[in-house]
Order: structure tokens, then sequence, then C-alpha cells
């Protein structure tokens, strides 16, 4: 059970609508590295996990990537609020537009809808923390490419914390496969 706190947890404050930004920051949300195939990866994969204390590690991050999930739907509605047909069409967000006028849509930079086929969740313990200390430096990564792109400060800030917290979860995932899971390296699971 989770105990929802109604904030953000890491404040974000743009003041300036930008499509073009909000173009490239929305494959944090659907794309093949975001936010939502994160939660759902681990949230998933607790369930077969057999260590009660990696179980937790799981649950805790799952969680903490929904309010990320979150973070970047803030971030994408902030850039994309009260925008004008012409800024619409000058910006190229047009083609978004058309199929979810200014709603959040869960999608890659470029255009490919979210698919669940962008995680793994194997039952088997160190090829899941494997696959999720990959998924936090893939993350990580975009984060560091959404950065050499933006320079808006008010999006910067809030996606250096992003970055921060996925190299946070690397060493947790690292940590979890080194400490609670080295006896499973000679055992099927």
């Amino acid at each position: 059970m989770w105990n929802y706190e109604k904030r953000l947890q890491y404040p974000v404050k743009i003041t300036q609508t930008n499509p073009q930004i909000a173009q490239v920051i929305i494959s944090q949300y659907g794309g093949p590295d975001g936010e939502l195939a994160a939660s759902m990866r681990y949230l998933a994969q607790r369930y077969t996990m057999p260590y009660n204390t990696v179980a937790g590690v799981l649950t805790d991050i799952g969680t903490e990537e929904l309010a990320h999930f979150e973070m970047i739907c803030a971030i994408v509605y902030q850039l994309t609020r009260n925008l004008t047909p012409e800024e619409i069409k000058e910006s190229g967000f047009d083609k978004y537009y058309v199929d979810h006028t200014l709603a959040l849509w869960p999608q890659a930079a470029g255009g490919i809808p979210f698919n669940a086929c962008e995680f793994q969740s194997k039952g088997d313990v160190i090829t899941d923390l494997t696959e999720d200390m990959a998924a936090e430096q893939k993350a990580r990564t975009t984060y560091d490419n959404i950065l050499r792109l933006v320079k808006d400060p008010d999006v910067c800030d809030p996606i250096r914390f992003l970055r921060a917290r996925e190299i946070v979860h690397f060493q947790r995932f690292g940590e979890a496969n080194r400490k609670d899971c080295s006896k499973s390296k000679h055992k099927n699971h």
C-alpha cells in the first residue's frame, strides 16, 4: 500500500511554453527508456524476487519511478499548456496535437507509442537485476541527451534531479545484486 503525497517529488515550475522541448522530454514519459517502463518493470519483478530485501528495493524504486513519471507529465504539460494553433503548427507539434490535442499520451520522442515490449521481467534474480541496472543507465543517458539539447533552466533543473536519481537507482540495484543475491549465482531460479 502506498501513501500518496499530493505534491511532486521535486518542483516543476516552467514559465515559458516550448512544444519543441516537450517533444524531446516526452520520451521519458513513454519512450523505450522512460519512467513508465521503469515503474512497470520494477513493480512486476518484485513478485518473483525470492529475496525480501531485494523485493523491497524493487518496490521502493518502482514507486519512485511513478513519482518521476508524474514529474515528466508536469514538465510536458507546462511546456504545452495554452498553445495557440499557430504555435502548434510552427513548432511541429501538430502531428501529436491531431491525435491527442494537448493531453498527455505515452510515446517516444520519435512518435512511437509506449509498448510493454520495452522492458523485461524474467523471474531470474541476476537477469532481472542486470536488466534493471542497464535500464537505469539508459535512462541516465537519455537525460544526458536531453540536457545537451535543452538550455531552459526551468526545464533543466528537474531533469538534473531525475538524472541524479537514475544514478542512485543504478547503485542500489548493483548493491542488491552483489550483497543480497550473491548466493543465488549457483542456483537455478
